[in-house]
């Protein structure tokens, strides 16, 4: 072996042991990753029913129930409410109000602010999806005890209250 070839081999060996004393990431134990990969898989799920009868998208489907739940808000508002951030509310916003799903017009108090409603048509479609999201949140739950539900409540209202308090809860 060449002098180069000597240098290429220790500088892997020193790579390999450096890497062994650093800290390592391991994708599925890491808490972030499975609440995301949970969240995408059983938002996918249940999509595919609205998604077929209705031709929602994930964001748009959001923004209607959460529309449902505090009416006249802003486009801030429900990407807060939503967790979702202002581009994906902005192109539900717009797609929902073309379908005439939801309203967007002047702030009663202040002409100024943009705030949304659901239309008729778009409390009819909530109406329709809702059963079909419980039914579906009550199939994954259907694994867990009772004692279980309450459990992964609690926890997950203590790791949002602490996520808010880090600050990471900013789309």
């Amino acid at each position: 072996m060449t002098g180069s070839g000597q240098a290429k081999a220790t500088d892997r060996t020193d790579a390999a042991d450096e890497k062994i004393d650093k800290p390592q990431l391991r994708l599925d134990t890491f808490l972030p990753h499975r609440l995301s990969v949970l969240s995408n898989t059983v938002s996918r799920q249940i999509s595919r029913e609205y998604a077929e009868r209705f031709g929602l998208s994930i964001p748009e489907w959001r923004v209607i129930a959460v529309l449902q739940y505090f009416p006249g808000i802003s486009s801030g508002e429900l990407a807060k409410e939503s967790g979702m951030d202002n581009v994906a509310v902005s192109r539900a916003v717009d797609l929902l109000v073309r379908g005439g799903l939801i309203t967007r017009h002047s702030s009663a108090s202040d002409r100024r602010r943009s705030v949304l409603d659901l239309t008729a048509k778009g409390q009819r479609v909530y109406d329709e999806i809702t059963p079909l999201a419980l039914a579906s949140a009550s199939l994954l739950a259907q694994e867990l005890t009772v004692a279980e539900r309450k459990q992964l409540d609690s926890l997950l209202t203590k790791l949002l209250t602490q996520a808010k308090r880090l600050g990471t809860d900013s789309p």
